[in-house]
């Protein structure tokens, strides 16, 4: 009963950081507006949160295995609320910048703890599948909730609404989530203790790949998901409510191709290698379409397409990739990769904000091509040398 309640707990939590990952996009056109700066130097703000984010990843395990998940969590939640609060009094620019540090390492914990105590529970891999499907649920709700509030008020009443959900969600961590002792994320940190395997891991050509593809998609996802509403409204003169509708068929696109495309792929007979080709073609031709296409209706089916192919990509590497690493080495080779995810979220998406402040907002789609293009290169030689030719388990693409 515990189990239950603390999963559907995890997945309303990941709703949150998901509805975080969402609004940003559409209140960082005001946000730009509000500061007065460019592009380029508003990149601080990626950078910042991204920083917080590995320095969350990297204390995840001694907290887990010192306090177990559930006073983990709680700091992370109260972390959160604490950068939420701070934001919403509309701080100057450089303090809005260092506060980001702190609202990354909050939801670098919420993110980090809830994957190790959910991969800790038995049926691990279908849960950990609906958990990030949730994570897309709340991107595609945050343009909307977004977009509706910035009709009557301001951009850091959004942030000070994510801080309010989150003060009940940490009341029920404290209440429903075990204490260290009943802790099974503790048993498996304590079974791991003392391994030193980040030396093979970085040393395997698979797992740099591997990162590297994920530093790509996620720079990819992320310079998309928090650019594509100036795009819209700066380069393609579309309104702000439908720029904003537009955002969110993109990230519905995201969880729809988690949902289908993996098993799709396992009726049609699929390798694990022919569905991220399949994938990252889609993406290719979604992003080039998007950028031709004229019209409000074609922007946003592309949007959504590209959306629905970028799906699958960061699952099916996370599948497929770290078994190839050698024995025990998955578990390194995850955290590698995810390193390598962050690394990605915050320097592309900030370099696609200095394109677009040299060139225009128009450069975004051109930009988000030239990267389809890259993860097409780095994806060849993964899927060459490895063993990806047989049919893939059904186990695993459902996982994707």
């Amino acid at each position: 009963m515990i189990a239950r309640g603390t999963v559907a707990l995890s997945y309303v939590l990941f709703v949150l950081v998901g509805l975080g990952a969402g609004v940003n996009g559409v209140v960082l056109l005001p946000q730009l507006h509000d500061y007065d700066v460019d592009r380029t130097l508003f990149g601080l703000v990626f950078v910042a949160g991204s920083a917080g984010f590995v320095a969350a990843g990297a204390v995840t395990g001694p907290f887990v295995h010192r306090w177990g998940c559930r006073a983990a969590l709680l700091l992370g939640v109260a972390t959160y609320v604490l950068g939420g609060l701070y934001i919403a009094t509309r701080p100057p620019f450089a303090a809005f910048v260092l506060v980001q540090l702190l609202a990354g390492f909050g939801t670098g914990l919420l993110e980090s703890i809830l994957n190790a105590y959910v991969a800790a529970l038995p049926e691990a891999t279908g849960r950990l599948n609906r958990l990030h499907a949730f994570f897309g649920a709340g991107a595609l709700l945050g343009p909307l909730l977004a977009t509706w509030m910035l009709r009557f008020t301001t951009w850091p009443i959004v942030f000070l609404a994510l801080a309010g959900v989150a003060v009940p969600l940490g009341l029920a961590v404290a209440a429903l989530f075990p204490g260290r002792a009943a802790d099974p994320a503790v048993a498996v940190s304590e079974a791991h203790t003392g391994r030193r395997l980040l030396g093979p891991a970085l040393r395997s050509r698979v797992v740099l790949l591997g990162s590297l593809l994920l530093t790509v998609y996620v720079g990819l996802e992320i310079g998309v998901g928090n650019w594509a509403y100036s795009y819209l409204v700066e380069a393609r003169s579309v309104t702000a409510t439908a720029a904003g509708a537009t955002i969110s068929l993109y990230w519905l696109g995201l969880t729809l191709g988690r949902f289908v495309l993996g098993s799709a792929a396992t009726r049609a007979g699929l390798t694990a290698a022919g569905l991220m080709y399949g994938c990252l073609a889609g993406i290719t031709v979604a992003a080039a379409l998007t950028w031709a296409l004229p019209g409000t209706v074609p922007l946003a089916a592309g949007f959504a397409l590209l959306g629905f192919f970028l799906g699958p990509v960061f699952p099916t590497a996370m599948v497929v990739v770290p078994p190839l690493a050698g024995p025990g080495l998955a578990p390194t080779a995850i955290g590698v990769m995810n390193a390598g995810s962050v690394v990605g979220g915050a320097a592309l998406p900030w370099l696609a904000g200095a394109v677009t402040q040299g060139y225009g907002a128009w450069t975004l789609m051109p930009f988000a091509l030239v990267l389809a293009f890259a993860q097409l290169a780095v994806w060849w030689p993964v899927a060459a040398g490895s063993p990806l030719t047989t049919r893939p388990r059904q186990e695993e693409l459902r996982s994707a």
